[in-house]
């Protein structure tokens, strides 16, 4: 158990450095160059997608495992 614990805690460590990295690197283009180049944008999409699914996939987990408990 103490482990499942741990995994969690890195998978949700890993979401929210995706976006905080993600939303620093568009900032950063944005300060020095003014522009926001294409391949950010799909580096942004990405983690976006990946900590959603990650939160969303453990909510989801959550629910079936209460439907089943009753």
């Amino acid at each position: 158990m103490e482990d499942q614990k741990g995994f969690k805690i890195s998978q949700y460590a890993c979401a929210v450095l995706l976006i905080v990295s993600s939303i620093a690197l568009v900032a950063y283009q944005v300060v020095h160059i003014d522009d926001v180049a294409s391949g950010l944008l799909y580096y942004v999409a990405q983690s976006f997608l990946l900590a959603g699914s990650i939160f969303g996939l453990h909510h989801y987990i959550d629910i079936i495992r209460k439907h089943y408990k009753n």
